[in-house]
């Protein structure tokens, strides 16, 4: 294994240990845990039609990947129809820097942005702070984390691994300067104090970016799903408008937006439709009554376009929604930030290798149970698990694990293509395992299992394979 990949184990196996000895992240989570799940369901049964609209969903995806330039070209065309101005980046560096000048451009000094998780992964805030402009983050999450000086630890619930008390104190330490000075405790007044102090943002701002849920190749519109309308002020209040998207984003057609909108609320918060579900389609025309002077669409690739035509193209088709962190009992365990990058859990676990190398994230496919929960709950049937099954194999193949683990699978796979052996081999460990329990059902310690024995026993296998006791019932019935 590469010295690069041990580093990051290291640094991985670190953050696991931070999250999971985290009282505060720990009661966050296990509060955030049952309400995303259970609503989703509650929307799900609600619509006896949903499973047939996640195929349409799919599909609708997988034909735009199919044809990816076309449509993109025909979005491009519609976009200067309606009078702005669209810029191919092709990795994050290119991105920050278009967007840089067209800030600059504009004479811009203070920015508001909408969430964007794209513009968090070409780490814009960054790149615009250090040319001198002012960046606030004006969704509610994204406020408070840009606060806290972290990265969201959620794709669309960004600071869901914080209590309310963390809030709390973080609201007293920024806002009393700004006369702020009554320490508040519940959600509502929280709310309304950060709109306060927003409010201000918004209107003095020279510039919004926001990014898009999607964008619609047959009218160059882009499309923003938000619950709290910040993406709305953002995009017409300052006179510049740019958005950020992936070039996976775009749609062929705004019937195709109805397919997708039913499922990406009720995969993501279990609501039939996000509260606000807006469209904008470039900078105000003369009959309009607000609106932005000039509208600018800056699409990234950074490793997309390497993905079509692979074994991850599916991977392409994610809308976002988070459903597959919701469901996931490591994510759900440890965070958004144990993952180390932008992305988490499992569709971040398969992305974060694809568009930073795998070197970069060695553990992120292992940190998987493989229940499948997530290839279950994907709006778009994106096989999140099989994509993971197959990072770990690329990552036998290319050598990137240490050399125990490659002997040990060397081994097991030698030893499981003879059932025979097999069988009598793995005899041994279940006796063993049974006479040293003595019958108190949990090992407190076993052979190069410490990372499980640590924080919880072992449970004790029963006395018999289950071939054996499959065997055993058969005889029984001739």
């Amino acid at each position: 294994m590469s010295e690069i990949s041990s580093i990051q184990r290291v640094e991985f196996q670190d953050r696991v240990r931070t999250a999971l000895n985290d009282v505060h992240l720990q009661r966050a989570m296990a509060k955030a845990k049952s309400g995303f799940v259970d609503k989703r369901l509650e929307a799900k049964n609600a619509l006896p039609e949903f499973d047939q609209i996640r195929d349409a969903a799919r599909d609708i995806k997988d034909h735009v990947l199919s044809n990816l330039d076309t449509y993109l070209e025909l979005y491009e065309e519609k976009v200067i129809e309606n009078g702005g101005h669209v810029h191919w980046a092709r990795d994050a560096e290119e991105a920050c820097s278009i967007i840089a000048e067209i800030c600059k451009a504009s004479g811009a000094r203070t920015v508001t942005k909408g969430k964007s998780m794209v513009s968090e992964e070409m780490y814009l805030n960054p790149a615009l702070e250090a040319v001198g402009m002012e960046v606030v983050e004006t969704d509610l999450g994204e406020y408070i984390v840009q606060l806290a000086g972290e990265t969201p630890s959620h794709i669309i619930a960004p600071a869901v691994h914080k209590t309310r008390e963390q809030i709390t104190d973080l609201f007293h330490e920024h806002h009393s300067p700004l006369g702020y000075t009554d320490r508040v405790t519940q959600r509502e007044a929280l709310v309304n104090e950060a709109r306060s102090v927003l409010r201000e943002r918004f209107v003095s701002a020279d510039v919004g970016i926001t990014g898009a849920n999607f964008l619609v190749a047959e009218t160059g519109a882009n499309v923003i799903v938000t619950n709290e309308g910040n993406g709305d002020l953002t995009s017409s209040l300052p006179k510049v408008h740019i958005v950020t998207a992936g070039i996976e984003k775009v749609i062929p057609s705004l019937e195709d937006l109805s397919v997708l909108l039913r499922v990406l609320a009720r995969s993501a918060t279990g609501q039939e439709f996000s509260a606000y579900t807006s469209i904008y389609s470039g900078p105000r025309r003369p009959e309009d009554g607000e609106g932005p002077e000039a509208y600018h669409v800056v699409l990234l690739d950074n490793g997309r376009s390497s993905m079509l035509g692979s074994d991850y193209q599916s991977m392409l088709r994610c809308i976002r929604c988070g459903a597959c962190l919701n469901h996931c009992p490591v994510y759900g365990a440890i965070g958004g930030h144990a993952y180390g990058w932008i992305y988490p859990g499992p569709m971040g676990s398969v992305l974060t290798p694809l568009l930073n190398g795998f070197d970069s994230a060695v553990d992120l496919p292992n940190a998987c149970t493989l229940n499948g929960r997530c290839k279950e709950v994907c709006p778009v049937h994106i096989p999140l698990s099989d994509l993971l099954l197959k990072h770990r194999t690329e990552q036998h193949d290319r050598k990137l694990t240490s050399v125990t683990s490659r002997w040990i699978l060397t081994a097991w796979a030698w030893l499981v293509r003879r059932p025979r052996f097999y069988q009598a081999v793995m005899a041994i460990p279940l006796w063993t395992m049974n006479r040293v329990s003595r019958g108190a059902g949990g090992l407190r310690w076993i052979p190069f299992g410490r990372g499980w024995t640590n924080t919880r026993d072992f449970p004790v296998p029963a006395r018999k394979s289950f071939l054996r006791q499959w065997h055993s019932q058969e005889k029984g019935r001739e």
